[in-house]
């Protein structure tokens, strides 16, 4: 029995021996027994007290075992409880007290001490039936074990219920888990909040049984500890990237060099997303808008050019097929060369001239449409459809006048080509129709635009009449040259009331030909 006493002790003290004092209390287990240090100051009932609140009581040993070598690191004097039947009258008379003490120079000696002295602390003896072996942990993982006692365990092969066991790489600032021992298992944390509250570092949820964090804090990715809020200073808003919590933007901006405010996103400088007809990019707080450029306007969703129509002569603007057209007044109508402009439409044998005075040489201007002539004899100038059949040879096969134009038609058995071409149609064609019927002939082609050159539309007889007039002014000249010479010649000036002078216009051979025919139907009909 003293030697096992003996053993107890010298595991204790050697145990408590460290290369510096620290006032943290350690111990050590070994089978159901554990045994701790405490570098209280207390007196000897004041060390009973704290053992037994602990669980455990003071250690016990006899004095005829004596110590000479143990660890340095550690001294001075603790209580210690001697076995009842060792101690003698004169020592109970006295109310001295067992304890051992320890010096630097590793001298140890039990002794007696008034009980009711402070020394510098106690040894605890604790028994447990049931304990937890070590915990099981990967490589360069390094495990701390706290007693339910209150006291860490060092150098221990098992562990009493309740041992706190922690988990965690060197030099970690968190751990990497934390487990409690269980009768003879370990439990992972977090668990019951009833139990060393679910081992949260700062509280837990007893309902969910999870840890929680006080506000600006986050929980750490071991589910135990807390740790500063990365996201806490977001501008906007956080998310989770992998095992760490990191500020986020939303749609629009884009997180700024810093990591927590956010900056707006350019879109339409970055890459224009407004691909639509007319369609502009117009930059916004966190986002962008397409909207029509200078010329269009929305319409049903999408921008509809209306640029053409502040170009239209006539101001006259209508929508045809979802696109913006220009329109003219009556009697006009939208020129295929340029959409913008009108001309002059005629759809009779003859309409009335458009005139225009100008005010530079106060002179009237009249214009016909294409395929008319101007007649200004009338009082009122007129225009009259030329019949380019008759003109030349327009067609190959047979043509046909329209009011301003004409068009071509090609006998039975001949097709159309080229708008005045007839090309016989072969057999083969027919065949390859399949419909087994054959076109109708004459075969009509589109409309052909006037024979007349465009300089013949507009004053061809104010030319005439201007030559009529010189040749009439030199004549004149030469009668009056004779009369002077013969002295009895008098003519009367020649004067017309009606006489106006006309816009100049160059006529050529051709026109004078079309006008003869003009003439000559003129005159047929003042016979009819």
């Amino acid at each position: 029995m003293i030697r096992s006493s003996n053993a107890l002790l010298v595991c204790v003290i050697f145990l408590c021996g460290l290369e510096e004092a620290v006032l943290s209390p350690r111990g050590h287990c070994a089978g159901s027994q554990c045994f701790a240090l405490f570098q209280e100051s207390e007196d000897f009932q004041g060390a009973q007290e704290r053992c037994k609140d602990s669980g455990g009581h003071l250690l016990k040993f006899t004095l005829s075992n004596v110590l000479t070598v143990l660890p340095g690191g550690v001294s001075g004097s603790y209580w210690l409880e001697l076995h009842t039947n060792d101690r003698t009258t004169e020592e109970a008379a006295f109310q001295q007290c067992s304890c051992v003490s320890v010096s630097m120079e590793q001298n140890v000696t039990v002794q007696k001490e008034p009980c009711s002295d402070n020394l510098d602390g106690f040894l605890c003896q604790y028994t447990s039936e049931e304990q937890c072996g070590s915990l099981q942990a990967g490589g360069g993982i390094q495990v701390r074990y706290t007693a339910p006692m209150g006291f860490d365990l060092t150098d221990s092969e098992t562990f009493p219920p309740g041992t706190i066991a922690v988990a965690e790489k060197a030099g970690a600032i968190f751990p990497d888990s934390k487990h409690v021992c269980v009768m003879t298992a370990w439990t992972k944390a977090p668990w019951t909040c009833e139990v060393f509250r679910g081992g949260c570092e700062h509280d837990c949820n007893s309902t969910t049984h999870d840890c929680i964090c006080p506000a600006g804090q986050t929980l750490h990715p071991n589910r135990i500890t807390c740790t500063a809020d990365p996201c806490a200073k977001c501008a906007q808003g956080c998310q989770q990237v992998g095992d760490t919590r990191a500020c986020k933007c939303n749609q629009g901006y884009r997180l700024a060099e810093d990591g927590i405010g956010c900056e707006d996103v350019d879109e339409c400088a970055e890459e224009n997303p407004c691909t639509g007809d007319g369609e502009e990019c117009e930059n916004t707080v966190g986002d962008f808008e397409c909207r029509c450029g200078d010329g269009f306007e929305e319409e049903d969703g999408v921008c509809v050019d209306v640029s053409v129509c502040q170009r239209c002569e006539h101001m006259l603007c209508d929508k045809v097929n979802g696109v913006y057209e220009c329109m003219c007044r009556k009697g006009f109508r939208v020129s295929p060369a340029d959409r913008t402009r009108c001309v002059m439409t005629c759809t009779e044998a003859h309409c009335p001239a458009s005139c225009v005075l100008n005010h530079e040489n106060k002179l009237h201007q009249c214009f016909c449409p294409d395929g008319y002539i101007i007649d200004m004899d009338t009082s009122t100038p007129t225009c009259y459809d030329i019949n380019e059949c008759e003109l030349e040879k327009q067609c190959e096969h047979k043509c046909e006048n329209l009011f301003g134009g004409y068009r071509c038609l090609c006998d039975e058995g001949f097709k159309l080509h080229k708008s005045y071409m007839c090309v016989a149609i072969e057999d083969e064609e027919e065949e390859e129709e399949g419909s087994g019927s054959t076109a109708v002939y004459p075969t009509p082609a589109g409309i052909q635009p006037p024979a007349v050159p465009s300089y013949i539309k507009t004053g061809s007889i104010l030319g005439i009449s201007v030559s009529i007039l010189l040749a009439a002014a030199l004549l004149f000249f030469l009668i009056q040259h004779s009369v002077k010479r013969c002295g009895s010649f008098q003519l009367p000036s020649i004067k017309h009331s009606n006489l106006d002078i006309f816009y100049l216009q160059q006529v050529t051979t051709e026109t004078y030909k079309r006008l003869s025919f003009d003439k000559q139907f003129k005159n047929d009909a003042q016979i009819l």
